[in-house]
């Protein structure tokens, strides 16, 4: 079922109309101020495989990392590192720290992002040039709506907020902000979904979430939520994102969209059942 060529609905009988929270991912979802992150990590992953002694050809190593790293999407970033360790390991290496690794994946994105982040904070450019199309908009609706927002990354803590205060969008969620921290085991979006459900005192069909990763779509839909999957193009910046819209339905997504240029078409139907 289509409301229109840009929003397909995968389980047109989902409950509607009952929502009192929302849950948003960050990186692909709102921000694209890390458009491009694959690129970095993927390509390093697969030159720290091929120093080990491995017979594999590069095209088979990058389909090795490929999978693990999307599969992994949403989660902290540690644990992508974590899996290239053991993956290390599998093939007779000797695997550094994951912590390591992290460090060096995030100094070669740094190096990709950098100039964003100074456009962004010297206002060389707007805010709603490096979000997800309608963001904002989304955003004030549900907000009027009188919705309570939460926003979780597998991003550290510290950089999703410093970006989600230079893109404009921080307040909207106030205090309900939370990224991957240093102990990992302190942070994962199964604790923060379980974390509003409990404080909320909501059922699972009263928490509405969107992402662009595996992990969240996962979590939302495993406690009765529904799942908005954001198949972003982000680099088009319009239209879907083909292979990240499978990957997102084969998580259990309930709704596709690209981005958010007709969200008062697709929050109209969720919340009050109106259709067209």
């Amino acid at each position: 079922m289509y409301l229109d060529d840009e929003i397909e609905i995968l389980r047109p009988d989902l409950q509607r109309g009952r929502f009192r929270s929302v849950l948003f991912d960050f990186d692909g979802t709102l921000s694209l101020i890390r458009e491009g992150w694959p690129a970095i990590m993927i390509p390093m992953m697969v030159d720290v495989l091929q120093q080990t002694p491995t017979r594999e050809t590069s095209e088979e190593l990058t389909a090795v990392v490929e999978d693990f790293v999307m599969r992994l999407n949403g989660r902290q970033t540690i644990y992508q590192m974590m899996q290239l360790a053991e993956e290390v390991r599998k093939r007779g290496g000797t695997p550094r720290a994951p912590l390591d690794y992290k460090h060096q994946y995030h100094d070669l994105l740094m190096q990709r992002i950098h100039s964003r982040l100074e456009d962004l904070q010297g206002g060389k450019v707007t805010a709603e040039s490096w979000t997800v199309p309608g963001s904002h908009g989304l955003l004030d609706w549900l907000r009027n709506r009188g919705v309570k927002l939460y926003l979780a990354s597998g991003t550290d803590l510290k950089y999703v907020r410093h970006e989600a205060a230079l893109l404009g969008i921080a307040a909207y969620f106030g205090e309900h902000i939370y990224g991957a921290l240093d102990e990992h085991q302190n942070f994962s979006k199964a604790m923060i979904v379980e974390r509003i459900l409990r404080e909320e005192g909501l059922r699972g069909e009263e928490l509405l979430g969107f992402g662009d990763g595996f992990v969240e779509i996962q979590e939302i839909r495993k406690v009765g939520g529904v799942a908005v999957a954001v198949a972003s193009d982000e680099q088009r910046r319009a239209g879907v994102n083909t292979w990240k819209r499978d990957r997102l339905v084969h998580a259990g997504a309930d709704v596709v969209i690209p981005e958010y240029r007709k969200a008062e078409k697709l929050l109209n139907w969720l919340f009050d059942g109106v259709v067209g």
